[in-house]
């Protein structure tokens, strides 16, 4: 029989919170489990071709959730910002603020039946037949797989539940009476905030760091690929490729010349205007329902 698990969350001594949702979909297997391994999937460009706010963002605009013109006004606005910003607090401040928009006064619950809808027309076609086949290995195995995103938490469970995987990592927002209040848990799960979420879930879950595998696209989640004993870059970027070469890891590329060229521009860039996109034409929608 399937066993359930419910959203945990946990805060560790310096602040970095994770959250985690089991799907119902962990059954007996032919293999007998192995209790002690697990693999970790980041999300965008590594299970999926693009970023999942991406095409969550244009199922939400084919649903009218705002106009073509939103769309283009607030995409050349994050795309100003990510031309001119640098990276240091203030941008990851920018960019909390962003995801505590997206949020604010949303039930948990249409998020997850948006997700479940969109996933199947948008996603499921963009996921990478290779990446799915080797978390695959690993659930034929009898270890668990979960996926590792900063999209929020909930929207990672449906993904990891829609293709049978045990759960997902993300990022935290916190619920109130069944809806987001516009406030996170803890950091967006980015970068370090990844690694420690999987060292808090290793804890919990008893695992063996050592026997764990992690696979990413991309270097921003260097901290996770060093936190276990095997790492795997799948269609890595151009700094991820030279790191994988110096330490010697394993790289699988499911993308092909210039079809590769092609996919990484609009999944960094695109994402990173339609989640602008989103989270101010959520906002417009809601002050012209206000009205």
């Amino acid at each position: 029989m399937a066993r359930i698990r419910k959203v945990t969350v946990s805060t560790d001594a310096h602040g970095h919170t994770a959250g985690w949702a089991a799907t119902e979909t962990e059954a007996a297997r032919a293999a007998p489990p192995d209790h002690g391994a697990a693999a970790f999937f980041d999300v965008d460009n590594t299970m999926m071709q693009g970023a999942s706010i991406y095409w969550f963002a244009r199922g939400l605009a084919a649903r009218k959730y705002f106009t073509t013109g939103d769309l283009a006004r607030f995409a050349w606005q994050q795309l100003r910002f990510r031309l001119l910003a640098t990276e240091h607090a203030g941008d990851m401040s920018h960019a909390k603020e962003a995801a505590l928009a997206f949020v604010e006064g949303w039930r948990v619950e249409d998020v997850e039946r948006l997700t479940e809808e969109i996933f199947d027309e948008l996603m499921a076609p963009r996921i990478w037949a290779g990446t799915r086949a080797l978390a695959q290995l690993h659930l034929d195995a009898g270890q668990r797989v979960w996926l590792v995103s900063a999209a929020p938490v909930e929207i990672g469970r449906v993904i990891a539940a829609r293709l049978g995987l045990t759960g997902a990592i993300g990022t935290v927002a916190e619920i109130h009476d069944g809806a987001y209040t516009g406030r996170l848990v803890g950091d967006l799960m980015h970068g370090p905030a990844k690694a420690d979420a999987v060292c808090q879930l290793a804890a919990v879950e008893q695992l063996d760091l050592a026997r764990c595998v992690a696979y990413s696209d991309s270097s921003n989640d260097l901290p996770m690929l060093c936190t276990v004993g095997r790492a795997v870059a799948i269609n890595p970027d151009n700094n991820l490729r030279r790191a994988s070469r110096m330490r010697g890891w394993e790289v699988r590329d499911f993308r092909t010349g210039r079809k590769a060229a092609r996919i990484a521009v609009p999944s960094t860039v695109a994402a990173g205007l339609l989640a602008g996109a989103v989270t101010a034409g959520l906002a417009v929608r809601r002050r012209k329902q206000g009205r």
